[in-house]
């Protein structure tokens, strides 16, 4: 009971959540910077920027924004779940979102790839002979779904850690700050991809 206490004594969930708002306001920050860029790009490249949006798969992107929105529902089900005690539902729940977020990855591998196996990658010999602004339209195209990517990796593992902490009972009912927080992360994976879909698939 005094071990208990003493923990609880120590536990600072606010400075964890305000941690965690301060890491996803510096991710805003850096892909603000990048939309900024696009953005300038598009408005000095406009009929470039739709012809090259052309080559990507709306059916592909479409599907895979619908992922991560069903995803971002399970994981805060996830939140919902514990908070109800229900250990095994939450545990479920997670893994849909790891499932979902893995499908999400396979669909960019088999997009990615069909792109550079046509030759439409950045320094092939196909963006030498086109425009300046397909270049710089593929150039940010792999660059931004790259690095949203990465995030997409990362939040797999830290959910996958929060995930084992809940089978082992470190986190329950009266202490899941930290799966709060790796919903907050994938909500911003979330929210970043809602902004690259309709910029790279929906231009106009």
């Amino acid at each position: 009971m005094t071990n208990h206490t003493h923990i609880d004594e120590h536990r600072d969930d606010e400075g964890a959540k305000t941690g965690m708002w301060i890491f996803i306001f510096t991710e805003l920050l850096l892909f603000g910077g990048l939309f900024i860029v696009y953005s300038v790009y598009r408005y000095l490249n406009p009929m470039a920027f739709h012809l090259a949006a052309e080559e990507l798969d709306v059916f592909i992107g479409t599907a895979n924004t619908v992922i991560l929105l069903v995803s971002s529902m399970t994981i805060a089900m996830a939140i919902t779940s514990i908070q109800l005690k229900n250990k095994r539902l939450t545990l479920i729940l997670m893994g849909v979102t790891v499932l979902l977020a893995i499908i999400f990855m396979v669909n960019k591998y088999f997009e990615w790839t069909g792109k550079i196996s046509h030759g439409i990658f950045p320094g092939s010999e196909i963006l030498h002979q086109s425009s300046q602004g397909e270049i710089l339209f593929f150039g940010l195209y792999y660059a931004m779904t790259g690095l949203h990517a990465l995030h997409i990796i990362v939040g797999v593992c830290f959910i996958g850690y929060v995930m084992w902490l809940v089978k082992t009972d470190e986190v329950k009912h009266d202490d899941y700050v930290i799966l709060e927080n790796s919903a907050l992360y994938w909500h911003l994976v979330d929210l970043i991809w809602i902004f690259l879909f309709p910029l790279f698939y929906l231009i106009t």
